[in-house]
């Protein structure tokens, strides 16, 4: 059963799971949801690779399983690593989305939110090419803004209160959007959206 409430629409933002404006790959890493009615968590990660360094390809080459580890000295520990988001916005907020969202794509890890377990099972993550110092671009703070609008309005569950970072899920392991990612801007823009689709 879908939870999408537009599938035959062609107009609508998410179809079958996909966003309308995003480029459409498929990442060999992510399996089936054990209930794909329940999506009802946005995550926002930030993700750099080499750390620190923007526009490279290894990002797409490591959700694509493709990644050469002998590539950079600290890809080492990436080797046979197997992790995807469902989308990827760039600096530039060029959008690639590698999960279609009823689909389960692995990365949140050992992870919990409000008392939940294994936040892959019901969460969404997006990926902002970014670090926990660099500021993150006003392209990708409009685009995500946008993108988390329409995953609050296509999925009943998904609130703008449950959009949180990777470190709310995993404080002990990650700090990822990181003190660089302004949540209050991004707030008032996601609420903006969604009063602008309620006009």
């Amino acid at each position: 059963m879908s939870t999408d409430k537009t599938e035959s629409d062609p107009n609508a933002s998410i179809n079958n799971g996909k966003y309308r404006d995003a480029e459409q790959k498929l990442s060999p890493h992510h399996d089936q949801r054990s209930d794909p009615t329940d999506i009802s968590v946005l995550v926002v990660h930030g993700i750099s690779l080499p750390a620190g360094e923007f526009g490279q390809p290894y990002i797409d080459q490591l959700f694509m399983g493709t990644l050469d580890p002998e590539v950079h000295p600290t890809f080492a520990i990436l080797k046979g690593l197997r992790v995807s988001a469902h989308m990827v916005i760039h600096r530039d907020g060029r959008i690639v989305q590698y999960v279609p969202f009823h689909l389960r794509a692995w990365h949140a890890g050992i992870s919990h939110y409000c008392g939940r377990r294994g936040c892959n099972d019901f969460a969404i993550g997006i990926e902002l090419e970014g670090t926990d110092t660099e500021p993150y671009t006003k392209e990708q703070y409009q685009q995500l803004a946008r993108v988390a609008a329409a995953l609050v309005e296509h999925y009943p569950a998904l609130t703008a209160q449950r959009i949180v970072g990777h470190q709310h899920i995993a404080p002990v392991r990650k700090t990822d959007p990181g003190p660089a990612f302004d949540w209050q801007h991004f707030k008032q823009l996601v609420n903006q959206q969604l009063h602008s689709e309620d006009d």
